[in-house]
């Protein structure tokens, strides 16, 4: 069997994932980063849309689709709020390639349809199977970015993560326009509908909490043929997908002994939103930085990281949970269909961000 070595072993070469491999790539690690996908960044399954401050990251040829600049909530009644809301719509198959290129020309060995499937975290030890079969690798590092049924947390014994279930379909947009569409009702349980345009077509989906998710496509399908016949997206499906997405917040282990744990592994997907890309980046980034301390002599790096992660994003984090709980409490009974419970459990609406109410 093939023995290699590297300082860091990336897993996972979605947005954080290929954040790491490139930023610690460029520090001078000897980096190997591996993907199960035979393409990396297919099949998509994400809504596509990155705040602004990630813009630097959609500079690569095919990246950028379109501008966002506001959002339209639809509560339960009907009505109708905008807000602001600015970001970019991509495509996301080419960001993650770009990020994946970029590792490579950085020096990062980068390694699609390989996945991981043994791993002895003490001694730094991981097995891997990919087009020229199985191959030992001693790391110094790892990089878990393998997502929300994250295999190296399986495989070092950790909890899984709670999740909400997607369905997404690729339409035809037939009124081109800047902004996202977001449908909040009982009809979706733990989660919502979206529209997030994208230049001549536009992802229409949603998401709900598992209790709840037996038949999405109903829901889904009914939202379609309404928007279809106001005109707004054509009949044609181009594309489906779906997949899942953490809310239950940060998980509670970011740094077991020289395993870092990223992006959506990590939990550091917003449990109300779904949007990801950007934490997923920045925690990236921030693990290989604590692996290049480690690795340079400061023992402290990667417990430093878990606490970096926890002091960013953790706040942030345990409010969504927070409202995600508020709101499934009241999931059978006839204030779930209040828009006040709903603006209660929406980031564009002010009582998001008040403090908790008695349920």
């Amino acid at each position: 069997m093939n023995v290699r070595s590297c300082d860091l072993l990336v897993v996972g070469l979605g947005p954080g994932g290929g954040a790491a491999a490139v930023a610690a790539a460029t520090a001078g690690l000897r980096v190997i980063a591996v993907d199960r996908k035979r393409e990396i960044g297919v099949p998509v399954q994400c809504a596509e849309f990155i705040p602004l401050p990630l813009s630097r990251h959609a500079m690569a040829p095919g990246v950028l689709a379109q501008r966002i600049s506001g959002m339209t909530s639809v509560l339960p009644s009907g009505a109708a709020v905008d807000t602001p809301f600015s970001g970019l719509m991509i495509d996301r198959a080419a960001f993650d390639r770009a990020l994946a290129g970029a590792a490579a020309a950085a020096g990062a060995t980068v390694e699609a349809a390989t996945s991981l499937v043994a791993l002895d975290a003490g001694p730094g030890i991981a097995r891997l199977r990919g087009p020229a079969g199985e191959s030992t690798l001693h790391y110094r590092v790892l990089v878990a970015a393998d997502g929300p049924h994250s295999t190296v947390a399986r495989l070092l014994g950790l909890p899984p993560l709670q999740t909400v279930n997607t369905r997404q379909y690729t339409v035809p947009l037939l009124q081109p326009f800047d902004d996202t569409d977001i449908w909040l009702s009982p009809d979706y349980p733990g989660g919502y509908a979206w529209l997030f345009p994208k230049g001549d077509c536009a992802n229409l989906g949603l998401g709900m909490d598992p209790e709840a998710d037996d038949d999405m496509k109903t829901p889904l399908d009914r939202l379609h043929r309404e928007l279809v016949a106001e005109g707004r997206v054509g009949a044609d499906i181009h594309a489906r997908t779906g997949g899942a997405i953490p809310v239950g917040g940060l998980r509670d282990t970011l740094a077991a002994g020289s395993v870092l744990f990223v992006g959506d592994a990590a939990g550091l997907t917003h449990p109300v939103t779904g949007a990801g890309i950007a934490a997923a980046v920045a925690s990236g980034e921030a693990a290989a930085a604590a692996a290049h301390s480690w690795i340079g002599g400061d023992a402290a790096a990667l417990a430093a990281y878990a606490d970096d992660m926890a002091d960013q994003f953790g706040e942030s984090l345990a409010r969504a949970v927070r409202r995600r709980v508020e709101l499934m409490r009241m999931r059978n009974t006839p204030a779930f269909a209040d828009d006040a419970m709903h603006r209660r459990g929406w980031i564009a609406f002010d009582e998001y961000y008040r403090a908790a109410m008695t349920v």
